[in-house]
């Protein structure tokens, strides 16, 4: 079974975790199950990027994202190469290391 490595990040898990997952699992569903109360304000429909994580290790294992996931990141803090939506990168037969970056952008919650 594959295992996603979150490193650890100040807020969401200062300790990092290691989590086994499912294969077609996301690495944001993955990551709720933990504890890892990683911000998804559109409700995993990628209508928004408060999901963005950095997959530091596995990427080429993920499946392509596709132009509405593109377009989306394009907005995102701090977007590197290795950067993909949680609720779209589903988990294959690798482990991944995931980063999440400190910062989000919630229009959402920014508004209030």
């Amino acid at each position: 079974m594959p295992k996603v490595i979150f490193l650890p990040n100040e807020d969401l898990c200062p300790e990092g975790s290691v989590v086994e997952a499912k294969q077609g699992e996301s690495v944001l569903d993955v990551a709720l199950r933990e504890g890892i109360d990683i911000e998804h304000a559109c409700e995993k429909s990628c209508a928004c990027t408060t999901c963005h994580v950095i997959v530091r290790e596995g990427f080429d294992s993920l499946e392509e994202s596709d132009e509405l996931e593109d377009d989306m990141l394009d907005k995102a803090w701090g977007l590197e190469p290795e950067s993909r939506l949680g609720c779209q990168a589903m988990v294959s037969d690798e482990d991944l290391v995931v980063e999440i970056p400190k910062y989000t952008i919630n229009m959402v919650s920014e508004q209030h």
